[in-house]
């Protein structure tokens, strides 16, 4: 767990990118691979569980990992990490299934 935590940190610190917009960046790009290589098409659920499964992963690791010394704070962050990370390809999956013809030509 501490070299998949030192991974993270490392990508976040080589990059010029704020730890936020990061998590955007990663979960679109984490998410679109995984559809990918799994060859589903990214408005079917495998994708987006997979996505959530990583990053609930990343944050489970971060919990464990880091000590903050306010507890409250560091779910906060991880809340947010979460929220972040799949809130983007939440909304374009649900707006390819409900509404189909805004990603067509």
């Amino acid at each position: 767990m501490a070299s998949w935590h030192q991974g993270t940190l490392f990508v976040e610190h080589a990059l010029t990118i704020g730890h936020d917009a990061l998590h955007v960046l990663a979960g679109v790009i984490i998410w679109m691979l995984i559809g990918l290589v799994a060859r589903r098409s990214l408005t079917t659920w495998l994708p987006w569980l997979s996505l959530l499964a990583v990053i609930l992963w990343n944050e489970a690791v971060d919990i464990w990992v880091e000590r903050w010394p306010d507890p409250g704070q560091q779910y906060g962050e991880g809340f947010k990490d979460l929220l972040l990370t799949m809130a983007v390809p939440t909304i374009i999956m649900v707006a390819a299934r409900l509404r189909p013809g805004l990603f067509r030509n």
